[in-house]
């Protein structure tokens, strides 16, 4: 065959660029730049036009009415969905037996969910959780659209009207056009999974700290993988689903996985750096790639690959003290702005509904040995109400074959308790009666109605404890250039001074092993040098 000539090439060329042009032409006006498609795991694209559907079509007047067309195509999607724990909320830690999950848990963030669904469970993929009456077993109120949009116009408003004070958050919106949305659904989005893991807490970036709106379109140098130009990674490439199942828990993680990549298609239960990296992720073509690939039997790689968080111009909050809240000024509650983080924005320091505020950007984590077992702090849990509270706290250590050392976000917070009977409280923040305290701002009737309404020992005595919970730092990757050198770890004022249990040269100083080190590195260097020098002056072509 023939090699194309030149004058081939170009007839070919020329040919592509007229029919272009007369293409566009033909467009009335420039057709909207489309932005890629996420990568969505093992999935991608669509497998139909939403827009040809005749059950899509007729008139929607609210959310569960397009969930139920939904279900008439994808029968059984609803029975898999009620068992994820986006609409349970709910988890039972198969290793400690504790029942885990917003519908039980305290959070030292907004104290609890449990009593304010109203407002709460805006974050739940579902409709019309207010109160300990929602039917959970009702298909109808499961939210697809949450998860599906890719209009950018769905969004969720609160359950329960609440207190006048709080109705102004959710003025001027307009009205949701949900025929539109239904026809325009597709594989879930990073700001879908945004609208609530980034603004979880109570506002962007507040809670895990390395989740914020800075992902919705990051650039390769706050996260390599979700890089809008680059990989364009959408959450379930990592997060892989098995019938609407999520991969990957913060109630129960893998900290050290073992498993590697598997075969294609499989691993649909984890979501590790190893599951797609190996266990051995660094090419070996020198010294320095074997010895970092000896560090994941005991160092995780987001120890190394994030090296900070709250990153990308958004802060988090790193402290929070409810004791300040509840002022007000002239018999109503006041805002103050104290913080302008990274992007220009401003952000509240103080909330006479919360409290005060501390902001970080540009951390860097606490770094601990951890073996992926969260223990959690419950409505039950009984304490000393003198020394700090652990809300959410960790295992780990060098000895457990199962541990690496993680880095973490700590948050502190100063939250009510019941100082009689020594444990937390549920508070009743939301409601539409005069006990919830965004409303009233009195601390004492919220508290007595939040414990009443579940039946809980209540001492009738409140105060403030100080309270820290962990949060595993595992997204922000920065490009493998950024990643930590030696020295940031190996030094005397290094990043690792608080894990204990390991010898780590540089940091620490052993007189004998430091010598027997030197030694070896220096008879390893005299050996290749007197090898060196046999070769210079042996005949050429003599053996040695």
């Amino acid at each position: 065959m023939r090699p194309f000539s030149g004058h081939v090439l170009a007839c070919l060329l020329g040919t592509l660029v007229l029919t272009t042009t007369q293409a566009t032409d033909q467009w009335p006006t420039p057709p909207a730049s489309k932005p890629p498609d996420q990568v969505s795991g093992p999935l991608t694209g669509g497998t139909g036009d939403h827009t040809k559907y005749e059950v899509l079509k007729q008139p929607f007047a609210s959310g569960p009415e397009v969930t139920k067309a939904c279900l008439s195509c994808h029968t059984e999607t609803g029975k898999h969905f009620m068992k994820n724990i986006h609409w349970t909320w709910e988890y039972r830690n198969p290793d400690t037996g504790q029942l885990l999950g917003k519908k039980h848990l305290i959070n030292n963030f907004c104290t609890n969910a449990r009593g304010n669904e109203g407002m709460c469970a805006q974050c739940h993929a579902g409709y019309g959780w207010k109160d300990e009456s929602f039917d959970f077993t009702n298909e109808d109120n499961i939210d697809c659209l949450v998860c599906h949009d890719t209009t950018g116009t769905y969004y969720k408003t609160p359950n329960s009207a609440g207190s006048p004070a709080c109705s102004v958050m959710f003025e001027g919106r307009a009205p949701i056009d949900y025929n539109l949305v239904a026809e325009s659904v597709g594989l879930p989005q990073r700001a879908n999974c945004g609208t609530c893991h980034f603004h979880g807490g109570g506002g962007d970036n507040v809670k895990h700290g390395d989740l914020s709106s800075a992902m919705t379109d990051p650039p390769r140098e706050l996260d390599v993988h979700m890089d809008a130009k680059g990989l364009n990674f959408a959450c379930t490439a990592c997060h892989i689903t098995k019938s609407h199942v999520w991969a990957g828990s913060r109630y129960h993680v893998i900290a050290k996985d073992q498993g590697g990549t598997g075969k294609p298609g499989e691993r649909r239960d984890v979501a590790t750096c190893e599951s797609c990296h190996g266990t051995s992720p660094h090419p070996i073509n020198s010294l320095a790639p074997f010895k970092l690939n000896d560090h994941i039997s005991s160092v995780a790689c987001q120890t190394c690959h994030i090296p900070e968080f709250a990153r990308g111009g958004v802060a988090t909050i790193t402290d929070w003290d409810w004791r300040t809240a509840g002022k007000t000024r002239n018999g109503e509650g006041y805002h103050e702005h104290g913080y302008t983080q990274g992007n220009g924005e401003e952000r509240y320091t103080y909330k006479s509904i919360k409290g005060t505020f501390t902001y970080g950007e540009n951390l860097v984590p606490l770094y601990r040995w951890f073996d992926g077992q969260m223990n959690y702090t419950t409505i039950d849990t009984k304490f000393d109400i003198t020394k700090p509270v652990a809300i959410n706290d960790f295992t780990g250590s060098r000895e457990d074959s199962r541990s690496r050392i993680w880095p973490f976000k700590k948050m502190t917070t100063w939250m009510p308790a019941d100082m009689g009977n020594g444990t937390l409280v549920y508070n009743h923040l939301w409601g539409e009666d005069d006990d919830s305290y965004w409303g009233n701002y009195d601390m004492g009737k919220s508290i007595a109605h939040g414990m009443k309404a579940f039946n809980l020992p209540y001492s009738g005595e409140y105060g403030f404890v100080e309270t820290y919970s962990y949060w595993p730092i595992t997204h922000m990757v920065a490009p493998k250039e950024q990643a930590l050198d030696c020295a940031d770890c190996h030094s005397k004022n290094g990043r690792l001074q608080g894990v204990e249990g390991v010898y780590m040269p540089g940091r620490d100083n052993n007189r004998w092993l430091d010598l027997i080190g030197i030694i070896s590195v220096a008879g390893t260097f005299l050996v290749i040098l007197g090898h060196a020098l046999v070769r210079l002056f042996s005949p050429k072509g003599a053996k040695h």
